[in-house]
């Protein structure tokens, strides 16, 4: 019987970073340009900020600059669109981290019930596609599915990075993803269905028992 293995992802992410320090010190050798990534922050809310300041340690050790840009909690959609598309501007600004959550007043793409769903998606399709990094706009969804070269949603990436990293093939598995999130359940399927090793089903609104949310049998 196959014994169970511990996934060191630590271990993994260290030399991922590495790999990244020896590229960006590569670039910017050649070129005399610096990666550079930024991060958007709505609001104070505590988690985010800590999340923010993980990332530019991780920046810096990864040879990457780090330009944040703090923005108030009363920030309208409209002023952060206008953030987000300055930024997609800016050829120093090579990719774009919008950190969330951003208050429910912000239309970013997991909008609440009463939120209609064509506006759900303003703030993250401010981000140019070619630096959308974190993987949220409709064109990194799209070339998710169809498997061609883009960015993939950061933590689905993650996971079948681990995945590959230690020779897992997901081809004939089963697997479940609990919640349908805009930037976790929904993408995590979308390289696996670009896989033509693997197959792919989803299914809505029934459990593996055939029944309805709260139906009892």
């Amino acid at each position: 019987m196959p014994q169970a293995r511990l996934m060191d992802g630590t271990a993994v992410a260290r030399r991922i970073v590495e790999d990244a320090a020896a590229k960006a010190g590569d670039l910017t050798a050649r070129t005399g340009t610096a990666p550079c990534l930024a991060t958007v922050l709505v609001g104070e809310d505590p988690a985010s900020v800590t999340y923010v300041r993980m990332q530019q340690n991780r920046c810096r050790k990864a040879g990457v600059e780090s330009r944040h840009v703090a923005l108030p909690a009363t920030t309208t959609t409209e002023e952060l669109i206008g953030a987000l598309r300055e930024l997609s501007a800016d050829p120093a600004v090579h990719g774009i981290l919008l950190q969330h959550p951003v208050g429910d007043h912000i239309d970013v793409g997991v909008p609440p019930r009463e939120r209609s769903r064509a506006r759900g998606r303003a703030a993250f399709e401010a981000i140019a596609p070619a630096k959308d990094v974190d993987g949220v706009t409709f064109a990194s969804f799209a070339t998710m599915s169809f498997g061609l070269p883009g960015f993939v949603s950061c933590t689905p990436g993650g996971i079948l990075r681990l995945l590959d990293e230690y020779g897992v093939d997901p081809a004939g598995k089963r697997a479940v993803v609990v919640g349908r999130s805009a930037i976790l359940g929904k993408p995590v399927g979308m390289p696996a269905a670009a896989d033509p090793r693997a197959g792919h089903q989803a299914r809505r609104g029934r459990d593996r028992r055939g029944l309805q949310p709260g139906e009892r049998r």
